[in-house]
């Protein structure tokens, strides 16, 4: 993590605004690559564009108090989770029961292949898939959330969780099964 990143996010910590201004500015484009990532698989005419979906990530993450971040990847790993709630109540929103929406059976094996478009009735299924691997085993349901909401790639998952490649790969693969 270079010396810039540390100090913005040691300032963010301490709740200065110049300093998640200037973050932010530091870190958009690699949020911003994560999210055109994520839109792909998205169905066509999804009403949230990346550009919107960082703005949203961002908003929600500078309204958070007390967070204690750790480095780039640990900002980035909640950016990850924070696009997934907010692509869930998207397609909550979307899907819901008034609008003549609901829920069916999810292939997570699927739902993991990238860069095919998402039904929101499947990312809800995916959603409630996710929670129940997280009760199961956390770091398995934070790495599938990393690989699919994020698109990140096995390395990149590996620094954002603090574990080896290999780890990831093992996980990621028991996770899918």
């Amino acid at each position: 993590m270079s010396n810039e990143t540390a100090k913005l996010l040691a300032g963010v910590a301490l709740g200065d605004r110049e300093c998640a201004k200037a973050l932010m500015a530091h870190v958009y484009e690699e949020l911003r690559t994560m999210a055109a990532n994520r839109m792909q698989s998205e169905r066509r005419d999804h009403t949230l564009q990346p550009t919107a979906l960082v703005n949203e990530v961002y908003l929600r993450m500078m309204g958070q108090t007390k967070v204690d971040w750790r480095d780039k990847s640990h900002f980035c790993a909640v950016a990850a989770g924070l696009m997934r709630r907010i692509l869930i109540d998207y397609a909550r929103k979307r899907s819901a029961v008034k609008r003549g929406g609901k829920s069916r059976p999810l292939n997570l094996e699927d739902q993991l292949e990238l860069g095919e478009e998402t039904d929101p009735f499947d990312l809800i299924a995916l959603d409630e898939v996710l929670t129940e691997l997280g009760c199961l085993n956390e770091r398995h349901a934070r790495i599938v959330e990393m690989r699919y909401f994020a698109g990140l790639n096995i390395e990149e998952t590996a620094v954002a969780l603090g574990i080896s490649p290999a780890t990831v790969k093992n996980d990621w693969r028991v996770a899918r099964a």
